[in-house]
């Protein structure tokens, strides 16, 4: 059986920001779907402890004022995040998240802003996170198409229903729909076992991340873009904001 007819444990964020060391989530969703089995389904609204930009209002839609009035504090959404999706990933599921670089960095810097043990960690280390990213596939086994690689364009490229695009629980399951869809599609990606796959993310990741810096790089712009996948180490937060390839 080829892992995207197994269970996927899809997860998607929104935040105050595009910043992973700095910004902090505001919603959250993880969906257990998949095996031709009911899915199961968690959300949270999280006030973030600090305001929500008028910018980041406007794509997601959560004020200030209504994360404070409704939100559940941080340190509790994150605990019952971590906690779910370590789960998920012990049992055999792996997480699926579109751009998963961006989601996994948010969910361990907060884990470690509030004193909660890291997902890493409680999936023994980083050989035990096991994630699929459609955004890395799609790159990988389509890498010549013009045109942005949103996950709204995505899902309009393959024929994936995207019910309310920057709602999370909307983008976690169409994620796990687009990785679905792209494994029907290459034979390349279903036929490897999700330790396989897993590592081969890891490697194309690395690379888009280089052909996207030497692109820069050939029009004079500086900009860092973070090639490690899927979760930047703690270990070099330090460095400047990099953006993702």
């Amino acid at each position: 059986m080829s892992w995207h007819t197994g269970r996927l444990a899809a997860f998607d964020i929104e935040t105050t920001g595009t910043d992973p060391e700095h910004d902090r989530i505001v919603t959250a969703a993880v969906s257990l779907v998949g095996a031709d089995i009911e899915g199961s389904h968690s959300a949270w609204l999280v006030d973030p402890g600090i305001d929500i930009p008028a910018g980041a209002s406007a794509v997601h839609g959560i004020t200030t004022e209504q994360a404070r009035a409704e939100g559940v504090d941080p340190r509790v959404a994150v605990e019952e995040i971590t906690s779910i999706l370590a789960d998920h990933v012990r049992q055999g599921a792996p997480i699926v998240a579109f751009n998963a670089r961006f989601d996994l960095t948010i969910l361990d810097r907060e884990a470690r802003r509030h004193g909660v043990a890291p997902l890493v960690e409680r999936v023994g280390g980083s050989d035990g996170l096991i994630v699929v990213d459609p955004f890395v596939l799609d790159k990988q086994v389509d890498r010549y198409r013009p045109g942005k690689r949103t996950l709204e364009a995505v899902c309009a490229h393959y024929g994936v229903r995207l019910d309310q695009a920057h709602a999370a629980n909307a983008d976690a399951l169409a994620a796990a729909r687009v990785a679905y869809r792209l494994a029907t599609r290459a034979s390349e990606l279903r036929e490897l076992d999700l330790h396989s796959l897993h590592a081969h993310q890891v490697e194309w990741a690395a690379e888009q991340a280089a052909s996207l810096q030497a692109y820069f790089e050939g029009r004079g712009r500086q900009e860092h873009v973070e090639g490690a996948w899927p979760l930047v180490p703690h270990a070099v937060a330090s460095r400047p904001p990099a953006l993702a390839a």
